[in-house]
C-alpha cells in the first residue's frame, strides 16, 4: 500500500550493534561506508574465521556435515537449503534461519534425537554478557523457524589447554550452557527486534554523542565519524592518563570536555604536570633527575626490543591459544665511547621460533651490563616464558632478565611533551623528544599490529619469496627503530652523545 515502510530484515550482528549504541545501527545500514576498522577489529575477525574453522573439525570429526555459505549460495537459498538439511539429521555448520524480521547463521547445529543441539562458536577465552546476547538472538530466531531447539551453548576458548600437536584440537574449546537464559528472553528479543527496526527507518541517525558505548563491549569503526560531526575540546579530558573512579564520575556528573575544567585536587601529581604542560604549551622536563636515575647503570649497554606474533588457535607443538611467541629482536650496544652496533634475529621459517630466538638472544646479550627496555613487564615475561620452555637455557636467560633496566618509568616522572596527548608509548615520546625520528618514515610495518600481520603473512605458504623478502626488510626496520629509539631517548635523559 502508498506509504507504507517496508521493514528491513536484521541480521544478529546488527541487532547487537543496536544494543551497543543505536547510532551504530543506524550508521551500519545507511552510511556503512564511514566505518574505519582497526587493525586490531579485522584481527579479532580473522581470528574468529580461524576458531570457526577448528570448531567444525572438532564437532564433526567424521566430516559427515553440511556447511551453507550464504556468500557463494545466496541468503534466499542457505535458508532453503538449512530448512532441507533439518531433515537430514545431520550436522550443520552456518544454519541459516529468518524470521520476525531477523535473520542469524549458528556456528554448529547437532542433531539430538528429533531435536537440535546449537552451539555459537567464539574466540574469547571466557563467556561475556554479550554472548548471552548473542545466544538469545540466536535461539529466538531459529525457534522462530520452528527448530525443535533442545539447548544452546556457548563454545570458548580454553587458554589454559596445550596444542599437542598433529592437527589435534580436541579440548581447545570449552562450553557453557545457556539455554535457560536465552530461551527464557524471546519477548526482550522481540523488543530488540522491533526497537532496532525503529531505528533503521529514522531519515536521520538518532543523535547519541560518542562515550564509553564507543569501545565497549565492541570498539566501534564509526568513532572518527561520529567525533568529526561534534564540537572538539581543544585540550579533551581524554588526554588525562590514568583517570580513577572518581575523576571519571567528575567527568560524567558535569559534562567535563576540557582539560582545563578538571579540578586540579582530584589529580594526582603526574597528571597536573601533564594538564600544566598541555595549557601552557610547553614540555616539562627534569633532565637533571633523568640522569640521576639512570647513573648507576654503567656503559657497556643493551638496548632491547621483542616482537611476538599469538594464536588463538596455535599452530606449533606445546604452545597455547593466544601465548605470545617471540619470533624478532633488535639490539643496539652501546659502548663506553658512545659507539653503538646492531643486532639482529628475525625468524620467519613458520617454524616454532622459540629455542633459536633464545639462543641468538643470550649471545647478543653477552654477560653484564644493564639491558636497557621499554616497558620491561612485556620482555622480562616474555624470557621468562623462554626459560620455562627452555631449561638447559633458563640460567642464562635468568641472567639477562635480572640486567633488565625499564626506561618507560623514566620517562614517565621526568618528561612530558603536550603533543604526547597523555600517553608515555615510545611512539609519543620519541617525535617529542627526538623531532628527527618518527615512526611514520617507515615503509609498511609502523606499529606492533602491523609487525604481526607483516609476520602472518610472511608465513603464509601462498607469499612470494620477492613479497617474503619485503616483509623482512620491513620488520628488521621497524624494530631495529624502536631499539636506535631507546638509545636517542637514553642519550636526552643522560645528556651523553652517542654514535651511529
Amino acid at each position: 500500500m502508498p506509504g507504507m515502510t517496508t521493514l528491513r530484515t536484521l541480521s544478529k550482528s546488527k541487532l547487537l550493534a543496536f544494543r551497543q549504541c543505536p547510532k551504530r545501527l543506524w550508521l551500519e545500514v545507511h552510511q556503512p561506508e564511514a566505518r574505519q576498522d582497526s587493525g586490531a577489529t579485522v584481527a579479532s575477525f580473522a581470528a574468529g574465521h580461524q576458531v570457526g574453522d577448528i570448531a567444525r573439525q572438532i564437532y564433526d570429526p567424521q566430516r559427515r556435515g553440511q556447511l551453507i555459505n550464504p556468500q557463494v549460495e545466496g541468503f534466499d537459498e542457505a535458508f532453503a537449503r538449512t530448512q532441507a538439511l533439518l531433515q537430514s539429521r545431520q550436522p550443520i555448520f552456518e544454519a541459516g534461519f529468518r524470521a520476525e524480521g531477523a535473520l542469524a547463521f549458528a556456528d554448529v547445529l547437532l542433531p539430538v534425537g528429533k531435536k537440535w543441539r546449537m552451539v555459537e562458536v567464539k574466540s574469547s577465552t571466557s563467556v561475556k554478557d554479550y554472548h548471552r546476547d548473542d545466544a538469545a538472538v540466536q535461539a529466538f530466531v531459529a525457534r522462530a523457524c520452528g527448530v525443535p531447539l533442545q539447548s544452546i551453548a556457548l563454545a570458548h576458548i580454553d587458554s589454559g589447554w596445550t596444542y599437542p600437536g598433529n592437527g589435534d584440537y580436541r579440548g581447545l574449546l570449552v562450553e557453557k550452557d545457556l539455554t535457560e537464559d536465552a530461551f527464557a528472553r524471546t519477548g526482550e528479543v522481540r523488543g530488540w527486534v522491533a526497537e532496532a527496526q525503529a531505528v533503521v527507518t529514522r531519515k536521520k541517525a538518532p543523535h547519541i554523542a560518542t562515550g564509553t558505548q564507543c569501545t565497549a563491549p565492541y570498539a566501534c569503526g564509526f568513532l572518527t565519524h561520529c567525533q568529526s560531526t561534534e564540537p572538539q575540546a581543544e585540550h579533551p579530558v581524554q588526554w588525562l592518563p590514568r583517570p580513577d573512579n572518581m575523576i571519571k564520575a567528575h567527568i560524567e556528573a558535569h559534562g567535563t570536555r576540557e582539560l582545563r575544567d578538571l579540578p586540579d585536587n582530584l589529580l594526582n601529581p603526574t597528571q597536573q604536570r601533564v594538564k600544566a604542560a598541555t595549557l601552557s604549551g610547553q614540555a616539562f622536563f627534569d633532565q637533571h633527575a633523568a640522569a640521576q636515575a639512570l647513573a648507576a647503570h654503567k656503559l657497556p649497554g643493551y638496548f632491547l626490543d621483542f616482537e611476538t606474533i599469538q594464536f588463538a588457535v596455535p599452530i606449533w607443538q606445546g604452545t597455547r591459544p593466544y601465548q605470545q611467541m617471540p619470533f624478532q629482536f633488535s639490539l643496539h650496544r652501546l659502548g663506553r665511547t658512545g659507539r653503538v652496533a646492531h643486532q639482529a634475529f628475525l625468524d620467519l621459517s613458520g617454524g616454532n621460533p622459540s629455542l633459536p630466538f633464545a639462543q641468538a638472544l643470550i649471545a647478543a646479550c653477552g654477560e653484564s651490563g644493564p639491558v636497557f627496555v621499554y616497558n620491561a613487564a612485556f620482555e622480562a615475561t616474555r624470557i621468562r616464558e623462554l626459560a620455562e620452555r627452555h631449561p638447559c637455557l633458563a640460567p642464562a636467560l635468568h641472567a639477562i632478565n635480572v640486567r633488565i633496566v625499564d626506561l618507560l618509568p623514566v620517562a614517565r616522572q621526568h618528561y612530558y611533551h603536550p603533543s604526547q596527548q597523555g600517553s608515555w608509548s615510545i611512539k609519543a615520546v620519541l617525535p617529542a623528544l627526538c623531532p628527527d625520528l618518527s615512526y611514520d618514515a617507515l615503509d609498511g610495518v609502523q606499529d606492533g599490529g602491523g609487525a604481526q600481520q607483516a609476520y602472518l603473512e610472511a608465513i603464509a605458504p601462498a607469499t612470494s619469496a620477492a613479497r617474503k623478502a619485503t616483509l623482512a626488510h620491513q620488520l628488521r626496520a621497524y624494530c631495529q627503530l624502536d631499539t636506535w629509539a631507546m638509545v636517542r631517548l637514553w642519550s636526552a635523559f643522560t645528556g651523553q652523545p652517542v654514535r651511529d
